[in-house]
Parts: structure tokens; C-alpha cells; sequence
């Protein structure tokens, strides 16, 4: 019964890491839902002047630290990136930690809607990226969509 319950203990103690991993990913990936507040303001800023905006009051949207969420306190726009940083209720592991979104575009063309690139996701052929990536959230704890790696 005692070798039992000894395999049992390390069966258990190997699962946990991966059960710690699955819950971060999916915090990470339910906090990014927070930015789609974010980016309908870049994307109407950029299609009316054809310029990123600069900050969240150019972009029309709440300051950064009145967008706030379960996971999330606190979405910044900077030169259209919009960067996330989360806290409140997220895990400790990740308390602090930030993920950017930048908006790929076509130039010239502010009418073309903008892609959202996470992270290191390869940039779409005949796009430019704008702003800048500060994200520091560890890569096994990002979704799939912010890991493809650049071409």
C-alpha cells in the first residue's frame, strides 16, 4: 500500500508543473480579450488621420489605468501597440508581466483593416508593423497565436 501511495505522490508531483502551465496560458489568453477595447479605438484613429495614435486619449479610448479586468490592470496604447499588463486577480506568476499587440498595416492604406500581431508573430507579406514589443511574459505561457516564430 505504502509503494502505492509513493507512486501515486510522484505521478501527482509531475502533474502539477503542467496543470500550472495550462492555467497561465489560458489567464494569458482570456486577458488578451481585454485589448479588443483597445483596438477598435487604434483602428478608428488610424483610418481617420492615417497616423497611429499616440496614447489612449488619442486613440478615443479610457486611460490606461481605467481598462482594467479580472487579469488585467492595465491597457496601454503607445504609438498603436497596445500593451497589457496583468495583475488583479492573475496568478502571481504573471502579476506584473505585460504582452503587446502591434498592428500590422498596409502603408498608405488606412482603410485596410489592421492585423494584430502578438508578440513574435511573423509579420503579414506586404505589411509594417508599428510600436514597439515589451512583452516579457515567458513564451511557454503565451498562446500559440504570440509564439510563430518571425520569418
Amino acid at each position: 500500500m505504502l509503494a502505492v501511495m509513493a507512486v501515486l505522490a510522484i505521478l501527482a508531483l509531475m502533474a502539477i508543473p503542467a496543470m500550472q502551465d495550462s492555467v497561465l496560458k489560458r489567464q494569458v489568453k482570456d486577458g488578451l480579450a481585454l485589448a479588443d477595447v483597445a483596438k477598435s479605438g487604434v483602428q478608428a484613429a488610424y483610418s481617420a488621420s492615417g497616423k497611429m495614435p499616440a496614447d489612449n486619449k488619442a486613440a478615443g479610448i479610457p486611460d490606461h489605468d481605467k481598462i482594467v479586468g479580472t487579469l488585467v490592470k492595465d491597457v496601454l496604447v503607445e504609438g498603436g501597440a497596445i500593451t497589457l499588463t496583468f495583475g488583479n486577480s492573475a496568478h502571481k506568476a504573471i502579476a506584473d508581466k505585460k504582452v503587446t499587440l502591434r498592428p500590422a498595416v498596409v502603408a498608405g492604406e488606412p482603410l485596410v483593416p489592421i492585423a494584430w500581431l502578438c508578440h513574435q508573430t511573423a509579420i503579414p507579406p506586404k505589411m509594417e508593423v508599428q510600436g514597439n514589443d515589451v512583452t516579457d511574459i515567458p513564451l511557454k505561457w503565451l498562446p500559440i497565436e504570440c509564439r510563430t516564430a518571425p520569418q
